[in-house]
């Protein structure tokens, strides 16, 4: 178990310190269950979040309140009752079949909530109870949202989007991004006697940086992209969203998010391509086309299957969150 130390110094660093450890056997024993007992709840409540964040994922691309109505059915739009609407376990009782019509209920509903828990407790582990775990709790939030939606309806709302950079921003003020960039371009601008240090203002400036890195960099890439293919490779959602990542990561942490997140996406998007064309994904449509002479049918699958669009944004939000656990350890182990 650690701590992440949110304070802040003229060389910034998410410095990790031990948690206290009890010396007696038997206060070691209170001190495992407590924790154990802290864990279980931060689990729960995650999952009920992860309840509230499928209704997030649903109505918000539709442009519809995530207020009002209740819960309801998808299909035949009756109300779910209480009891079914335990999360996790209202689906398995309903055996995941609406309790009115009888239709299959999307399995997402579950995974979704269950996911949440999972990254709930995960963060009260890495950072335990603290300022900075709240930050990362909203931002992961903030992050589900996005990539599910964007795995969904290849969509990542401004609704979502927007409101996340000005948190992000917020937050900055108070826990800022571990990489403390813009003190040092300060230092290297000649600057030798720093002014009373601001921690509010060197850590805005900071999400500012890495919230303009993180967004001109992708867009950058979307501009090579579409002048080399003749088409545009990723809309301007993606670049959006990195705008809230960097106001949360940092300069450091928006780099290595679009790193990772655009590795991962090119080795497994690549891969899901080439399993579509050896599965025969819209082989109909093309010997349809074969037959109005528009080209051989291997041919023309291979171009289909190439325009299937990859969900970036899944990619690059699973990449963030990778940041956001492995990061500190990271910083812990560089010099200081």
């Amino acid at each position: 178990m650690c701590v992440i130390n949110s304070g802040i110094s003229a060389n910034p660093r998410l410095a990790i310190r031990h948690a206290f450890r009890p010396r007696s056997l038997r206060h070691r024993l209170l001190y495992v269950k407590f924790n154990a007992v802290i864990a279980f709840f931060f689990f729960l409540f995650g999952i009920v979040i992860g309840s509230f964040l499928n209704v997030c994922i649903s109505r918000i691309p539709e442009g519809e309140s995530v207020v009002s109505p209740s819960s309801r059915c998808p299909r035949c739009l009756a109300p779910i009752k209480p009891y079914d609407n335990v999360p996790i376990l209202g689906w398995l009782w309903l055996r995941g079949k609406c309790r009115n019509c009888a239709l299959p209920i999307s399995p997402m509903y579950p995974i979704v909530e269950f996911l949440t828990g999972i990254f709930f407790l995960l963060t009260y582990l890495t950072f335990d109870v603290t300022l900075p775990t709240f930050k990362w709790l909203i931002f992961g939030c903030l992050l589900i949202i996005l990539m599910v939606t964007d795995l969904r309806v290849r969509l990542l709302p401004d609704a979502v989007v927007w409101p996340g950079f000005g948190l992000g921003l917020a937050f900055a003020t108070r826990i800022p991004p571990v990489d403390g960039t813009a003190m040092g371009l300060y230092i290297r601008a000649g600057f030798r006697h720093l002014p009373p240090y601001n921690g509010y203002l060197f850590g805005l400036l900071d999400a500012l940086l890495g919230a303009a890195l993180g967004s001109f960099l992708l867009w950058g890439a979307a501009a090579a992209y579409k002048i080399v293919r003749k088409r545009d490779g990723m809309g301007m959602g993606d670049v959006k969203m990195m705008a809230m990542v960097g106001a949360f990561l940092g300069v450091r942490g928006a780099f290595l998010t679009i790193l990772l997140g655009t590795l991962m996406g090119s080795i497994i998007g690549v891969a899901f391509i080439v399993g579509l064309y050896a599965y025969g994904w819209k082989l109909d449509l093309a010997r349809r086309a074969n037959r109005r002479g528009l080209g051989p049918i291997n041919t023309l699958r291979w171009t289909i299957v190439s325009q299937y669009q990859i969900p970036l944004g899944t990619f690059l939000g699973f990449a963030a969150l990778l940041v956001v656990f492995t990061l500190p350890y990271i910083d812990s182990l560089l010099p200081r």
